[in-house]
């Protein structure tokens, strides 16, 4: 299945993110990533709670420091990925973030309020046309596919 998907997290506590060629010094509070997954949408979810993953996009690296809190995922044969991503601008933008294959500013939006994080990420979908599947993850599911490889 062909998909979108943004992932709410939590980072508890600054944390300076280095993935490759960049440095991201990012505070504690609530992030959006956005991303598309033209092949098995739920093998990249899949991909991105397992702790067991070689690190490859800039996602990988912050996942490190943070905490999964929701996953919201849409099936679409579209990649509207960078739509998504601009229906999330009116947040704080972190800048060259998860979009170095493409001309958005940032595939990452921060906000101090889990709930805003989360209505905004519920609105962009519905702005592309889409209907979000919302799973929020426990610490225990996050706890049980880490054990499992997931």
């Amino acid at each position: 299945m062909k998909g979108l998907y943004i992932i709410l997290l939590e980072l508890p506590q600054s944390a300076a993110v280095r993935a490759r060629r960049r440095a991201f010094a990012l505070e504690p509070g609530f992030y959006a990533y956005v991303g598309s997954a033209m092949n098995s949408l739920e093998a990249r979810i899949a991909r991105h709670l397992s702790p067991d993953k070689k690190r490859h996009w800039h996602i990988d690296y912050l996942l490190e420091h943070a905490i999964v809190r929701y996953v919201l995922s849409a099936e679409s044969d579209a990649d509207l990925e960078c739509l998504l991503a601009g229906g999330l601008a009116d947040a704080a933008v972190i800048s060259g973030f998860g979009c170095s294959d493409c001309r958005c500013r940032s595939h990452l939006f921060f906000s101090p309020d889990l709930n805003d994080l989360t209505s905004r990420a519920s609105g962009a979908f519905r702005a592309a046309g889409l209907d979000p599947r919302t799973v929020r993850i426990s610490d225990t599911q996050l706890q049980r596919s880490r054990a499992q490889g997931i």
